[in-house]
C-alpha cells in the first residue's frame, strides 16, 4: 500500500507547487498587496478547477468498477465519455467565470488596487482552466489506467515549468503578478494537454484508450454523484477560505489574509500526502468492490486508517517544531508578520493529526460508488463544522479562534466519520470495520 501510493503522493506534491511557488515569488518580490490578492482569488479558481476532480474521482470509481466486472470495452467507452463531457463542461464554466470575475472579487472583499490585481491574475489563469480541469481529473484516472508514474512525472514537469517561468518572468523580467499568472497557466496547460495526446496516440499501452462514444446522461449523473464528495469538499474548502479571508480582513486586514494564504500553502502540501494516498487506494477499493472481494475491502480500510493516523501525527509534529522556519520562507522580511504566521501554524496544523482519516472516509465511500454518503462527510466537515467554527470561536477567543476553527471542525468530523463507518457496518456485506 505504501509503495503503490508513493507515485500519486509525489504527483500531488508536485501539483501543489502551482500556488506555493507563485506565493513565494509574489510575496518576496512584489509585496503584501499582490500576495493577498492572489490568495483572495485562488479559492474561486479552485472551485472551478474542482469540477475536474469531481469527474476524475467519480469517473475513476465508475471505470474501475466496470474493469472489476471484466468488461474492458465498456470501461473504455465510459472513460472516453467522462473526459469528453468534462472538457465541454469546463469550457462553459470558464466562460461564465471570466465574464463575472470582477463582481466575484468584489464580493470576496477586494477593492482598490487589490481588486485590480485579483481580476488581472484570475483572467490570465482562466484562459487555460479547461486543461486544468483535465489535469485534475487525470490525477485519479492515471491510477485506474495503472500508470501512476506517468502522472507523477507529468506533475513534476508541470511544476518545474511553473518554477522556471516564475523565476524568469517575476525575478528577471520584473513582470510581477502578471508573470506569476502566466507561469501558473503554462504549468496547467502542460498538465492538461499531454494526457489528451497520450490516450489518443499509439504510445498508449494501457487498458484504457479514447474510443468513439455517446454521452449517456444516466452514466454521467452516476459519475458526478460518485465524485460529488470531492467537489463538495473543494467547494466547501474554498467557501470556508473566503470566509476566513473576510474574518481576517475584519480583524487585522491584509496581513491576516497573507498569513492565511501561508497556512493554505503548507496545508495543501500536507493534504497532498493524504490525497495522493486516497487516489492510489481508491481504484483498488473500487475494483475489489466490483469483484465482491469483501474481506480485502475490510483489510484495506483498517490498514489505511492506521497509516493515515501515523502520517498525520508526523506532519503535526513537524509543524510544531518547524513553525518558525516555515513562516520565514514566506515572510522572513517582516519580523512581526513572521511571528504572527509561526503562531498561526502551531495552532492551525494541529488538525492534521486526524484530518487524513476524515478525508479517507469520504474517499472510501466514493470508491464504493456511494457518492451521497461521501458528499455528506465532506460537506459536514468543512461547510458545516469549520464554517460554523470560524464565525463562532473568534467571539470567545479573538484571532486565535480563527486559527483553531479547523481543529474543532476535524474533531467533530472524526466523530461523524466513526458514526458513518459504524452505520455502514451492516452494508456492503461487512466491507467496513
Amino acid at each position: 500500500m505504501i509503495r503503490s501510493s508513493v507515485p500519486s503522493i509525489l504527483m500531488m506534491l508536485a501539483t501543489s507547487v502551482y500556488s506555493i511557488v507563485d506565493g513565494l515569488f509574489v510575496s518576496n518580490f512584489t509585496g503584501t498587496t499582490p500576495f493577498a490578492a492572489l490568495n483572495l482569488i485562488w479559492p474561486a479558481i479552485m472551485i472551478t478547477g474542482a469540477i475536474g476532480l469531481m469527474f476524475g474521482t467519480g469517473g475513476s470509481a465508475y471505470v474501475a468498477m466496470i474493469l472489476g466486472q471484466g468488461d474492458r470495452e465498456r470501461a473504455c467507452r465510459a472513460f472516453s465519455m467522462v473526459v469528453k463531457t468534462l472538457f465541454a463542461v469546463g469550457v462553459a464554466a470558464t466562460v461564465l467565470f471570466y465574464i463575472f470575475i470582477r463582481p466575484v472579487c468584489s464580493l470576496l472583499g477586494a477593492d482598490g488596487q487589490m481588486l485590480e490585481y485579483s481580476v488581472h491574475y484570475g483572467r490570465i489563469v482562466l484562459l487555460v482552466m479547461p486543461f486544468y480541469m483535465i489535469q485534475m481529473a487525470f490525477h485519479s484516472l492515471y491510477m485506474t489506467a495503472e500508470i501512476p508514474q506517468m502522472g507523477m512525472r507529468l506533475s513534476i514537469i508541470s511544476g518545474l515549468t511553473n518554477i522556471v517561468l516564475d523565476a524568469l518572468l517575476i525575478v528577471v523580467l520584473d513582470w510581477g503578478l502578471t508573470g506569476a499568472a502566466i507561469a501558473t497557466a503554462a504549468g496547467m496547460a502542460v498538465g492538461g494537454i499531454y494526457p489528451l495526446y497520450y490516450f489518443s496516440s499509439r504510445r498508449n499501452t494501457t487498458h484504457l484508450r479514447f474510443v468513439r462514444t455517446r454521452t449517456n446522461g444516466r452514466s454521467i449523473l452516476q459519475v458526478c454523484t460518485n465524485g460529488l464528495s470531492e467537489y463538495v469538499g473543494n467547494i466547501s474548502l474554498s467557501v470556508v477560505s473566503m470566509c476566513y479571508n473576510l474574518q481576517l480582513m475584519r480583524l487585522i486586514g491584509e496581513e491576516g489574509v497573507a498569513v492565511y494564504g501561508i497556512l493554505m500553502y503548507i496545508g495543501f502540501v500536507y493534504a497532498s500526502v493524504f490525497i495522493g494516498f486516497n487516489l492510489a487506494i481508491a481504484p483498488v477499493i473500487s475494483y475489489n468492490y466490483g469483484a465482491q472481494n469483501h474481506e480485502e475491502l475490510k483489510r484495506l480500510l483498517r490498514k489505511s486508517l492506521i497509516l493515515l493516523f501515523v502520517a498525520g501525527s508526523i506532519l503535526t509534529l513537524l509543524s510544531e517544531v518547524l513553525s518558525g522556519p516555515m513562516a520565514g520562507i514566506f515572510v522572513g522580511y517582516d519580523a512581526e508578520l513572521k511571528a504572527l504566521t509561526a503562531h498561526a501554524i502551531r495552532l492551525y496544523m494541529l488538525s492534521f493529526m486526524i484530518c487524513g482519516i476524515n478525508m479517507f472516509v469520504s474517499a472510501y465511500f466514493t470508491a464504493l460508488n456511494n457518492g451521497l454518503v461521501s458528499a455528506l462527510a465532506a460537506f459536514a466537515r468543512t461547510l458545516v463544522f469549520e464554517l460554523g467554527a470560524v464565525f463562532v470561536l473568534p467571539l470567545f477567543l479573538g484571532l486565535d479562534g480563527v486559527w483553531l476553527a479547523v481543529d474543532l471542525a476535524d474533531v467533530l468530523a472524526l466523530i461523524m466519520s466513526a458514526i458513518l463507518l459504524s452505520a455502514a457496518k451492516g452494508s456492503f456485506k461487512n466491507a467496513s470495520l
